[in-house]
Parts: C-alpha cells; structure tokens; sequence
C-alpha cells in the first residue's frame, strides 16, 4: 500500500483485503476532490445575480409550497451551463476533470456523464458502435430502451433467450452457451449486448462473454444499469469494465447516491470510437442540462472511490439479516446467493431483496398495494408472484424491521384479497402451471412495424397479427411485445393474467389492453 493512501485511510481500512489495492489507486488522494460540486457550490454562495435560466430565478418565482419543499439552496443550484460550470457537451473545466477522476474509479478509459438516465445511455450505446442495417445480438428480457435503441438506430437485432427459472417465474442472464451460439449463428453481427445484472439480481458470468465475444472480433456492450455499486465491493459481482466490456452503462442513482437520471457511460479499450461515441451522446443530451444532476454524479463518485467498501459492506450485511429475517416468516420466502450456478445466474447481487408471498395466496402486485397503503412501505418492483425491495446505502436497520414487521403481520393476519386465485383458476381450468410464455416470434424489422400502416384491433382477437407497439409490464420494464413480434395466444392470455393480476402496462395506446395496434393488411 502507498504511503499516499495510508495518509487517506484508517488502520482499519489500511488493513482490509487486496481488494482495496485495486479501488485505492495511486490517485486516491484526488478521489477526495469534487470539481463540478465545488464549482456549482461557489457559483450559489457567491450572490451571482441571474439573468439566465431558469424562469423561477433561484426560486424567487417558484410558488410558496414548492420553494418550502425544495428549500431555497436546493433552488439557488438547479440552474444550468453558466461561465464556470463548464459544458457537459463539450466539458474543458471541472465537467472534465470530474468525468476524469470517474473514469479513474469504474476502471474504464474514458467516462461520460448522463442526464437522460440510462435509457439514453442504451441509445448512445447501441448507435456508438453500429450503423443501420447492422446485425446486433440482444437478449430478450432488455429493457424497452433497447428496444427504442433498435428503433432509433436501424439495426437487426437477433434476439438471445435468457434463462428461465421455473422456481421465481423470471428471466435470468444469458449464459456464455447462448452468446457463442448466437455469434455462430450469425457470424455478420457487429456486436453482442449483454444485460446484467438483471433487476432481480441475477449477474451473467461477463468476463468469459467477454473472452467469447472478444475472440469472435466483435464488440460487447453491457447494460449495467444496476450495477454501479459492482466496482466498489469484492463481495458483489463483478463490474463490466472489469469483466472486459468494450462499452457499459450505469445508472448512478439506484443504490448509490446520484440523483434521479443520473448516470454514467463508461468505455475501455480502442473497440469503441470514443469521437462518435460523445457525437451521439451530444445527440441525446439536453441543451439544458442540470447542474444539479451532474454535481450529484460527480459526489456520489468521490462517495464510492473513498468509502465505498465500508458503506457497502455495511448494505450487504443488512441485507443478509433483511434476507434471513423474512425466511423465517411463515409463508415468505426471500432469494439470495442459494440461486447462484441455476442457469444464467453466475453471481447474484444481495443488494436485491427478492421475496415472494404466493404461498400465502397473494400476488407480488397485491403486496405491494399491502404495504403500501397499510405499512407505507413501498417497493422497487412487483411482479406477478414477486417483490423486489432494494437495499442501498441509504437504508439502516430500523428500517428494514419496519419491512419485517410488515410481512410478519401480513403472515399472521392474511385477510387482504387474494388476486392469485386468478393464477389458480387459471391451472383448474387449463391443468396448465403458470409461467412465462415463450417469446413471440419476431417477423418483421423492429423498425419497419414501429413505422408501419396500422390498424386498431381488439386485443383478444389479434392472435397471429404483427404488433407494431411495445407491451411492457412496469417495472421492470421488459417487453412482453415489440413491433415486429407476431402475436399469439400464450402471450394474449399471459397479459390477460397480468392484468387480472393487478399489472401496469407501458408502451401501448390503450394501456388497458382492450385493443392494440397492428400492422395493417
């Protein structure tokens, strides 16, 4: 260890695993720095006077109610690009420098940061490396972004399946098997995009796809959207620059502390043309960006770089007591690492609190109207049969037995109605088990049915029909249905289910799914 980081860490800290060789690099010492917070704090003590926007003018013109929520600092900082917080289009000054130390701490070679989310960074991923007309291998349980990104850019995407589990009823990772299957079966495709880890926790084994993807010439791109945390612990998966990924994603807001829409684009090695990459990254930016996102991405880097490890153990080890906590519950059951080497699960990030109460008879969509409206604990995800409750580092243990006590009075008390009785009588009056069906065949470019002449349809009588909008279940915010996809009857009477069930539809016209729209004969 270096007598620079020594100077930095406690006795505690100077004696932790190798682990922390890698995240303290030689440039620790700069980790501490904040360029673009500091410069956006100087520019609101400073009293500037504005004439810029936005309208509001450091919340002098912002309703009573709304200035007492926000507080007045918080106002004074939302503004955007003004002389001294440099460009994020074109960063020179503190953007850069902060983009830089970023880049220094996620192990890639050049880091960009994002405003629009990480659905804008799957855009910017996937018309960075391709061109129209350009053959990509994607998996199926992608996010919808991917599915804009396909839109948007032209290319053919060929679709991978992820692994099912037959036990918690959700996709998993794509496994090493079903990429070089994929490669080999379309040896013209430019790229592989891999997702991981998956909302449920799941992590693909990216470094022997990378190993696979690498040896075939092509490019692979991950959407870590949930992994931004991954680079900062040695007890969670490995991250995707790490693992050999030419070009990842992380959205910096959902366990470590960005603000909403913050995130960060991340590429390694010379794969990627970085010059187009920030072309099309100023495609997608706003022309207004705020400060206050940015500041926040740049703080929650230092957060990570210089007490990552200990805020995440401390996330690990109540979630682990979270975990064993809801097992013991009559009727609950919680995943964790037990799932790891099931298909398409090489590692699994504990920072996910999957529980299940279908034993009890209640969907994952009645639990989460339960302790919503009656505990006033909401939850990430609900699908189905499950819940996903996310860990971060902002929870603490009262917290957590405040869920805990939740699902115990649920447990001794179910008096609350049961949706799955609709998953039952659907098994009685099939004597089929519920699971996901398989995916729709894909029949016409993504594109070209986006676009396409349409009809309006009554969805329950669209059965061999192209779909031309896409059908997304929220959160997590997978397709059941793309534009191109040829309807059939499993997946008309799977949505039908979901929505008994008690789901949210994204994506279509009429989200109650009365009608779709379909290509036009």
């Amino acid at each position: 260890m270096s007598d620079l980081m020594k100077e930095f860490l406690s006795e505690d800290e100077q004696t932790s695993s190798e682990y922390d060789e890698l995240v303290f690099h030689e440039g620790f010492a700069s980790q501490r720095s904040t360029p673009y917070f500091d410069a956006l704090e100087r520019y609101v003590d400073d009293g500037t006077i504005p004439f810029h926007v936005p309208g509001h003018q450091q919340g002098r013109g912002t309703p009573e109610a709304f200035r007492n929520f926000i507080k007045e600092k918080g106002l004074a900082a939302d503004i955007t690009q003004v002389l001294g917080l440099d460009d994020i289009h074109q960063p020179v000054d503190v953007c850069l420098h902060a983009q830089e130390l970023a880049a220094k701490a996620y192990c890639s070679d050049q880091t960009f940061f994002m405003i629009n989310g990480s659905s804008s960074g799957n855009h910017v991923m996937m018309m960075s490396v391709c061109n129209p007309g350009d053959k990509v291998i994607v998996p199926r349980n992608c996010h919808k972004s991917v599915t804009g990104a396909v839109i948007l850019s032209g290319v053919v995407p060929v679709y991978m399946e992820p692994e099912y589990d037959m036990e918690m009823n959700v996709d998993h990772a794509v496994t090493p098997e079903s990429v070089e299957k994929a490669i080999k079966e379309n040896p013209d495709a430019v790229a592989v995009m891999v997702l991981s880890p998956t909302y449920y926790g799941a992590a693909a084994d990216t470094k022997k796809i990378a190993e696979i993807v690498h040896a075939h010439d092509k490019i692979l791109m991950v959407d870590e959207a949930w992994g931004a945390h991954l680079r900062f612990h040695d007890k969670l998966p490995i991250s995707a620059m790490e693992a050999g990924a030419d070009i990842a994603i992380n959205s910096t807001h959902k366990i470590i502390a960005g603000m909403s829409q913050a995130s960060m684009l991340h590429i390694k090695g010379n794969r990627i043309d970085r010059g187009r990459a920030h072309a099309i990254l100023r495609l997608f930016l706003s022309t207004s960006p705020s400060c206050l996102l940015v500041a926040s991405l740049d703080m929650a880097r230092m957060q990570m770089a210089t007490e990552g490890r200990k805020l995440l153990t401390q996330t690990i080890e109540l979630a682990d007591y979270l975990r064993d906590s809801i097992n013991k519950i009559p009727g609950m059951k919680c995943y964790g690492r037990e799932i790891i080497g099931r298909p398409g699960v090489h590692d699994f990030d504990p920072t996910r609190i999957v529980f299940t109460a279908k034993e009890l008879g209640y969907t994952g969509y009645d639990m989460e109207h339960i302790l919503r409206y009656e505990f006033n604990i909401q939850v990430e995800l609900s699908d189905i049969f499950n819940n996903v409750a996310l860990l971060t580092i902002g929870h603490n243990k009262e917290l957590a037995d405040k869920l805990i006590d939740a699902l115990k009075k649920v447990s001794e008390n179910p008096k609350y109605p049961k949706s799955i009785e609709v998953i039952k009588q659907f098994q009685s009056k099939t004597g089929k088990r519920f699971e996901m069906p398989d995916w729709a065949e894909h029949v016409m470019s993504t594109r070209d049915a986006f676009f396409a002449p349409y009809e309006t349809v009554e969805f329950n009588k669209s059965q061999n029909r192209i779909c031309c909008e896409i059908v997304t279940p929220y959160p997590p915010g997978i397709p059941i249905l793309r534009p191109g996809d040829l309807i059939n009857s499993e997946i008309i009477e799977y949505l039908n289910l979901e929505l008994a069930g008690g789901a949210h539809i994204q994506g279509p016209v009429d989200y109650t799914m009365k009608t779709i729209r379909v290509v036009k004969q």
